[in-house]
């Protein structure tokens, strides 16, 4: 059976990294089919749209002659994967597959504790645009070009599922202490970073102002980027409008050329550098990569606005302290006039009682906060932590919002809210955008 003859069958093809990749292996010719709960995922549009079937979990799913790919999330007890495993079947686990699927092309990997999936949507949005290109991206999104040469890709720390990986290349953007409910510590989350460096094949791009990636060794040359003298790929002459940010670029002393990208926020030039550094160092056309950032779109959840009434609405996946301060800064770099509302939904008991003395920290930057209640997870239904734990260290506010009664956001006039969480922080938003259509309509 030749691999077009192959069906792949994926075990909660509704997952953002499945999605991704069931997406990837369609394009590219392959026959694609997954399985997962009936509740809907917005991950799961992109693979309606391609006509992928989406069957409900059940063992009778799997039949004689399946590859069967298995997201991460579920044990090998699940109904499908036994099944699979009496027929006799191969079943991979996601990491483990990409692992040998990127053997085929000039592979990069995204990896770090914050900042992978927009700097891997700006990859492979670049390279797509000046030569054939596959890419993996951690909001849900896929393509699969069967010319292609660069497989661009995220890559999860989590449980060190990144060691499956040996890519030519990797861009680490930070190493910050997050996942409490798998590592032990900062330095335990350095180790493995330490370890993926030293299975990468050509050469890795590292943010020098890191303390943690400054520590790395590898048998591959380390290049750093960032906005200090010590860096060996610098932003200079930087620019921070209403519209985006401008910069130059030198490698050491020389210039590399000039770049503006339509994103805000410092973490935004930061992630345009180590895509113009995988770049230069792949001797591509530095003229087009220019070109292509100009038109990059962003990624899902990642600062995506709309405007409802007098009142800016943003969505973000922030759920980390950094994350959540790199949202704000973008926010206060476009709108340097308005009111910032942030409401956040922590994710996860664990993360929440790690990093409670910095969610404070961080959310206080907004002008206003406003919490949601703790989203757990498939590991973790439940702990030792109340949200008002967390709202009594918040000097903004800190008020709890119920997904019933949003109506304290009523009181803002132009300004802008941003709904932060991993979780399903969306449905506050959408009750919201609601009451303030609503209201709007009473009004008129």
């Amino acid at each position: 059976m030749t691999n077009q003859e192959k069906l792949y069958h994926f075990v909660g093809i509704k997952g953002s990294g499945m999605s991704s990749l069931a997406l990837v292996l369609h394009e590219e010719g392959l026959n694609v089919q997954g399985s997962d709960i009936e509740k809907y995922f917005f991950t799961q549009r992109d693979l309606e749209k391609a006509n992928i079937t989406i069957l409900p979990f059940s063992a009778d799913n799997i039949k004689p002659g399946m590859t069967v790919i298995a997201g991460n999330a579920f044990p090998d007890t699940h109904e499908e994967i036994q099944r699979a495993k009496e027929l006799g079947l191969e079943v991979i686990r996601y990491h483990d597959f990409i692992g040998d699927f990127i053997q085929n092309y000039t592979s990069i990997a995204v990896t770090g504790s914050h900042g992978k999936t927009s700097t891997t949507g700006l990859l492979s949005h670049v390279l797509t645009g000046v030569r054939p290109t596959s890419y993996l991206i951690g909001d849900g999104t896929g393509h699969g070009d069967p010319r292609a040469e660069f497989f661009a890709f995220e890559a999860c720390e989590y449980r060190r599922h990144f060691l499956a990986y040996s890519p030519d290349y990797v861009i680490m953007t930070n190493i910050d202490f997050d996942h409490p409910d798998y590592y032990t510590s900062i330095e335990d989350v350095h180790n493995a970073f330490q370890t993926m460096a030293r299975q990468v094949k050509k050469a890795i791009f590292a943010y020098g102002d890191d303390e943690y990636l400054r520590k790395l060794e590898a048998d591959v040359p380390i290049y750093y980027y960032g906005i200090s003298e010590n860096d060996d790929i610098q932003a200079r002459n930087i620019e921070r409008t209403t519209t985006g940010s401008a910069f130059d670029v030198y490698h050491e002393d020389e210039f590399i050329g000039h770049f503006v990208v339509p994103a805000f926020g410092k973490h935004n030039i930061l992630n345009a550098l180590s895509v113009i550094a995988v770049a230069y160092f792949e001797d591509l056309d530095l003229k087009e990569v220019s070109e292509e950032m100009l038109t990059f779109p962003g990624v899902k959840r990642r600062f995506s606005e709309k405007i409802v009434s007098d009142m800016t609405i943003v969505d973000d996946y922030a759920h980390h302290p950094a994350e959540i301060r790199a949202t704000i800064d973008g926010a206060r770099q476009k709108y340097p006039d308005k009111e910032i509302i942030a409401v956040f939904q922590p994710h996860t008991f664990t993360r929440t009682i790690a990093l409670m003395d910095e969610f404070a920290e961080a959310l206080d930057l907004a002008d206003r906060v406003y919490l949601c209640d703790i989203f757990g997870s498939a590991r973790e239904k439940q702990g030792d932590v109340k949200i008002e734990d967390l709202g009594e260290k918040v000097q903004k506010g800190g008020q709890v919002l119920k997904e019933n009664n949003v109506s304290p956001l009523l009181d803002y006039h132009d300004a802008v809210v941003i709904f932060m969480g991993a979780g399903d922080v969306q449905k506050f938003e959408q009750a919201y955008e609601k009451l303030l259509s609503n209201t709007t309509r009473n009004v008129l």
